[in-house]
């Protein structure tokens, strides 16, 4: 009877009841039973508004399971959701996912590692499932704990231990593909999620072995050997939730990243720090990169006063982002990267100086070992300014080129933003040769279609200024950065090294035709080129780089800018550098003369095989034979050596010994060169570097110059008493019907500069130089102070000044002005 009765109310219970519990068999080991399967499916799909309540009945079925413990009827009613998730797709699938979600809530809450694997699983299926709206109402906020709960599972047994962590990563992949893909439901972008998806991730992926074999770009899966590994499995997710990343939410997942790395420690040693940033530069949009290098410059500041090893470990992570940026990517945050690098450089230095003061008298081993690991700071910063200038476009590295350069703090002034008065000498020394280090790395491989475009002028008056210091490191580098900007073709490794070059064409120079803008970049700059060359060989701490150094610098403007002009120029500055050595009116040490003298020879040896003229090559050639015999202390190849053998003294008459301008001006103008300008000695500019380099004037020199350019050397005496009236004057500044004069004035210039010994020219410029300066004070006087009586009037005289009874008033003088 009562058998009965439970038949009659079992007839009497709801169709889709009945359909559910038909799929459980009386042994649950016996599994779904797949008849009964098809008919609930088939009555799901045909009546889909019944959804809501199989789906509601199924969770009332599997929560009483779980309670008793019923795993095996707790399996056949996940397998049933499954299969009716994957064959019901229409809008009315939405209650049933509600009840799907609880029934997966449930498994996840329990203490059974197999259930928790089991609703993980089922998760993972539906996220698969793309449903046709989004559901706005939905929120995965408990499944985002669990999953990542469970990714930090800490279970005894190993294996169990691994089998929850993959649980979690692979749910934490079903919450995000879910969730990415819908613009309206961004929920899973924000922090209170990020904090927790993605330490989870990295938690796992520190277990990973081999960590360089997965920093490049994501490749494609390999079976299931994948599945088994929670490192690279959470590394796999975490590349897809950053691909998956836009503009809006890029900074919420790079974020929690350092907080990740804070936490654990994992900045020194960084080479998990390392590989994150690969992985995230890597993994996102190439439009983006900025972000992630917007957020690593502002972690640095946060981390401003850590340990040395600290911030060398996230400038270290810089520099591999920079790395791996796209080109012209990165172009908003350039500004912004080189002033962070340039502050947290100035504090290194700061610190690193502060803590030898400090200890001043103490040397101890951990303030020695603190200056070391701010060295190491300095020198990860160095090379990051470098290695981000060399990745940017050419038209925004000349632009960080000027940057830069303006940021070399110049002893003497303070117009600069790192400001050197607090750092001493020391640190502002410490400062320059840094940020010229970096400037070299980032000229490095810089190639410009002309020279004006390298070396434009704001750029190229205070680059050279550092040349001028007394530091020959300084100087070195200052050098280097001008070959790699001049050296357009390559040349400069088949340069290195000073040496005489027994045949030039061996070298295999390449070489273009001087354009016109070089030519006019040349008759602009050409002389501040010149004067620096020639000031740093008046270096007494020069060594031989120095040296070699300088050669190259002399050879590139040969190979890339010299026209006849400028090869005239080129020789009289090296003769003129010759001179330093003989007459030695610096009081160089003997070293130092012979290596100027070394340095001329390997030169001119160069040039003269360059432009190719007989007979100067025989001159340049019997000068270095005759050096190799009587003093091979004049050529680099012996004066270089380690143990050299120096003279006591050099002797002004050897000429057989010296390069002559006499020899050198007729061999080239048998070749067609206009040598006129060989005769006039080079003498350097003066301009204010000589005082911020504090380096001694040379203003003396100034009126020598003017004079032999501009004076007739055929007098030999000047006639004191000679009238300067308003005529002379008027006719002296015509130039008109001046040109045959002129021209005579050059010749005899010339004749006298080759024949004249050369004491007597030194004396007779000496003379002509203190006259010009007498001659200048008393016009200077007379223009500025009026005479002492209204009535008189003035006939100025080259000696005396004479008043007559012409008023001084009725003279005028509208041509002229005088200064």
């Amino acid at each position: 009877l009562s058998a009965g009765v439970c038949c009659c109310c079992a007839a009497l219970r709801p169709r889709y009841k009945r359909l559910v519990d038909n799929i459980f068999p009386e042994d649950p080991k016996d599994g779904l039973v797949k008849a009964d399967m098809e008919k609930l499916t088939f009555y799901a799909v045909s009546a889909p508004e019944k959804l809501d309540r199989i789906g509601a009945y199924l969770a009332e079925r599997l929560s009483r399971d779980v309670v008793r413990h019923r795993d095996g009827y707790v399996l056949i009613a996940m397998e049933a959701l499954d299969q009716l998730l994957m064959a019901c797709h229409s809008q009315s699938i939405k209650p049933f996912v509600e009840s799907f979600l609880h029934m997966v809530a449930k498994l996840l809450e329990s203490g059974e590692p197999k259930l928790q694997v089991l609703g993980t699983n089922s998760f993972v299926k539906f996220a698969n499932i793309e449903e046709d709206t989004p559901s706005y109402h939905r929120r995965y906020d408990f499944f985002v704990s669990r999953f990542s709960a469970m990714c930090h599972s800490c279970d005894q047994d190993p294996e169990v231990q691994t089998e929850i962590r993959i649980a979690g990563i692979r749910g934490i992949q079903g919450v995000v593909r879910k969730t990415v893909n819908d613009e309206l439901r961004a929920t899973i972008w924000e922090p209170q999620h990020m904090d927790k998806i993605v330490p989870s991730l990295l938690f796992n992926m520190q277990k990973i072995e081999d960590i360089d074999s997965r920093t490049g770009p994501q490749s494609s899966p390999t079976g299931g050997v994948k599945e088994e590994n929670p490192s690279v499995l959470a590394e796999n997710c975490f590349r897809e939730l950053l691909g998956r990343a836009t503009y809006g939410n890029m900074n919420n997942a790079v974020r929690p990243v350092f907080a990740h790395l804070d936490h654990h420690k994992l900045w020194d040693p960084n080479e998990f720090a390392v590989s994150c940033f690969k992985i995230i530069m890597y993994s996102i949009q190439a439009q983006y990169s900025h972000h992630v290098i917007q957020e690593i410059l502002g972690h640095l500041d946060v981390r401003k006063r850590d340990s040395p090893r600290v911030r060398a470990g996230i400038i270290q992570v810089l520099l591999e982002a920079v790395a791996i940026a796209a080109k012209g990517s990165i172009g908003p945050t350039v500004l912004e990267v080189f002033n962070t690098l340039l502050k947290h450089l100035r504090i290194s230095v700061d610190l690193e100086l502060g803590d030898r003061r400090s200890s001043a008298g103490s040397a101890t081993l951990s303030t020695s070992s603190k200056e070391n690991d701010e060295r190491i700071v300095q020198n990860a910063i160095i090379q990051t300014i470098g290695f981000f200038g060399s990745n940017l476009p050419d038209y925004q590295r000349s632009e960080i080129m000027m940057f830069i350069m303006s940021k070399v703090p110049v002893l003497g002034t303070t117009s600069q933003t790192l400001d050197p008065s607090n750092l001493g000498d020391l640190g502002t020394r410490r400062i320059q040769i840094m940020l010229l280090r970096s400037l070299l790395m980032v000229t490095s491989g810089y190639k410009a279609t002309t020279i004006s475009n390298a070396l434009p002028a704001p750029f190229l008056d205070p680059l050279l200024s550092p040349s001028l210091m007394e530091d020959s490191e300084l100087r070195q580098l200052v050098l280097e950065v001008l070959h790699n900007l001049i050296d357009r073709h390559d040349n400069r490794a088949k340069l290195r090294g000073i040496r005489i070059i027994p045949d030039v064409s061996d070298l295999k120079i390449k070489r273009d035709k001087i354009s016109r803008q070089d030519v006019s970049f040349m008759k602009k700059h050409g002389q501040q080129l010149y004067r620096h060359i020639y000031l740093g060989c008046k270096e007494e701490d020069n060594v031989q780089k120095n040296f070699e150094l300088l050669f190259t610098s002399l050879a590139l403007t040969t190979i890339e800018l010299a026209n006849e002009e400028v090869v005239i120029d080129l020789i009289r500055l090296a003769i003129a550098l010759q001179d330093i050595a003989i007459i030695n009116e610096d009081n160089l040490p003997m070293f130092n003369r012979c290596g100027v003298m070394a340095l001329v020879a390997a030169y001119l040896n160069f040039l003269s095989q360059m432009i190719a003229v007989p007979a100067f090559c025989q001159h340049v050639s019997k000068v270095i034979e005759t050096r190799s015999v009587e003093a091979s202390y004049f050529l680099p190849e012996t004066i270089f050596k380690d143990k050299c053998d120096l003279p006591k003294s050099l002797e002004k008459d050897e000429t057989d010994l010296f390069f002559l301008t006499n020899k050198i001006a007729e061999s080239l103008g048998g070749s067609g060169y206009s040598v006129e300008r060989l005769s006039v000695p080079y003498v350097p500019q003066v301009t204010d570097e000589d005082r911020l380099s504090r380096r001694k004037s040379i203003v003396d020199t100034v009126s020598l110059q003017v004079d032999i350019l501009s004076g007739n050397s055929t007098e030999d005496k000047v006639d004191n008493t000679e009238e300067i009236t308003f005529e002379a004057l008027k006719k002296a500044i015509d130039n008109n019907g001046l040109e045959e004069q002129e021209k005579e004035k050059r010749r005899l210039v010339i004749e006298k500069f080759q024949k004249a010994p050369f004491e007597e020219i030194a004396a007779q410029c000496e003379t002509k130089a203190n006259l010009l300066h007498d001659r200048l004070a008393q016009i200077l006087e007379l223009t500025i102070r009026p005479p002492p009586s209204p009535s008189g009037t003035m006939t100025i005289t080259a000696g005396h000044a004479h008043y007559h009874s012409v008023p001084v008033y009725e003279m005028k003088f509208p041509d002229l002005c005088v200064y």
